[in-house]
């Protein structure tokens, strides 16, 4: 009787490391995709902003006062909205055109920025109506600083193919309360703003 013939080993085929090549495309790749979510986040922040201005607009404004009433409700931290509606502001458009009227909207940004302070924010939320979300303060300090930016919106001036150009404004404020929506506070800060213009008609 013959001996068995010894059996051979069962080997797995292994396969061969990737070539240089192929990782170089992996590294592309990665790279691509960072680049692209980079651009998509850069895309979504800018969707919130005014392209005018560079404040809020109005989608950006009322994420952020939702925010705002969460932090609100939970904490209890005082707070406060002034709504600004221009005053004057159409026989700019119409009489100047819109450069003017762009030239005249970019001031008055500018100068609610810088008179409200680094925690508060300014939006646009279309046409000639801006808002601004103050935090610490109560609604003696909202109205007195609606008072305060009526004031100095009016001072803001452009020098326009030889005109002196400028604009009045009308503003209206309330505290956050729980309880109430981003889009019920505005409202409620649009009716108080109405409110104060039909007072200084009277």
């Amino acid at each position: 009787m013959s001996a068995p013939k010894p059996q051979r080993a069962v080997t797995e085929d292994v396969p061969d490391a990737p070539p240089q090549e192929l990782l170089a495309e992996v590294r592309r790749l990665r790279r691509d995709l960072a680049h692209a979510q980079e651009r998509i986040a850069e895309l979504e922040a800018r969707a919130d902003v005014d392209p005018l201005l560079d404040v809020l607009n109005r989608r950006g404004f009322e994420r952020e006062l939702t925010r705002s009433l969460a932090y609100f409700e939970r904490y209890g931290t005082r707070a406060g909205l002034i709504f600004i509606d221009l005053d004057g502001f159409k026989p700019i458009n119409d009489i100047y055109g819109h450069t003017a009227g762009d030239a005249l909207l970019k001031a008055v940004a500018a100068t609610l920025v810088s008179r409200v302070r680094a925690s508060d924010v300014v939006a646009r939320l279309g046409g000639d109506e801006f808002c601004v979300l103050m935090w610490n303060a109560d609604q003696n300090l909202v109205a007195a600083k609606a008072l305060d930016l009526e004031t100095i919106i009016a001072q803001a001036r452009i020098e326009f193919s030889g005109a002196n150009l400028s604009v009045g404004a009308s503003a209206g404020g309330v505290a956050l309360r729980a309880g109430i929506t981003a889009a019920e506070l505005i409202a409620e800060a649009d009716r108080a703003m109405y409110a104060r213009k039909k007072s200084k008609r009277a």
